[in-house]
């Protein structure tokens, strides 16, 4: 797996139902209302569907178009076909990325990035933190376990604006090490 670029990026990774979307909406709206430039990379194991079958970006994405932009005065996406190729690395994804202040990472766990894991005990799943060193904070819904590395922060997810002190404060951090 390639190394991320020195891009400021963090993952935020978690089981599903541990409200990471959740967690996400509020930190963006926060963060953007601050003036900070956040993108996201949201990675799906699922098959994509942006538009109805019959519009006709999709025919002529399904025509055999390469690529579809479609456009308009208020947002536009480029949809682009594999159509057997390999998937675009994380490198080639933030490589198509306008610049950003921070680009945000849901659903890339394995990546050898710094990430912050959202765990609510009553997903009723085992947090990922313990096996992933690169986990460098934790939003939860309980105490801080006693075992834990003394360089993970431990966030109530409770207290979003917690977690959004945290994020600008790594990211000032990151910034100065860049």
């Amino acid at each position: 797996m390639q190394q991320a670029s020195p891009r400021k990026v963090l993952g935020v990774i978690g089981t599903s139902g541990s409200g990471k979307t959740t967690l996400l909406e509020h930190l963006l709206a926060q963060l953007a209302a601050q003036g900070v430039r956040v993108n996201v990379i949201k990675h799906s194991h699922h098959d994509l569907q942006f538009e109805p079958p019959h519009k006709d970006s999709a025919r002529l994405r399904q025509a055999g178009a390469a690529e579809v932009m479609v456009g308009s005065p208020f947002r536009y996406a480029i949809i682009h076909e594999l159509r057997g190729a390999a998937e675009p690395t994380l490198e080639e994804q933030l490589a198509r990325m306008s610049p950003a202040d921070l680009t945000l990472l849901e659903g890339f766990k394995t990546y050898p990035i710094d990430k912050l894991e959202v765990y609510r005990i009553e997903a009723g799943r085992a947090p990922l933190y313990p096996h992933d060193q690169r986990v460098v904070a934790v939003a939860a819904d309980h105490a801080r376990p006693a075992d834990l590395r003394d360089s993970v922060a431990w966030l109530d997810l409770n207290q979003p604006r917690q977690v959004l002190a945290w994020l600008l404060a790594h990211l000032k951090k990151t910034s100065a090490q860049a």
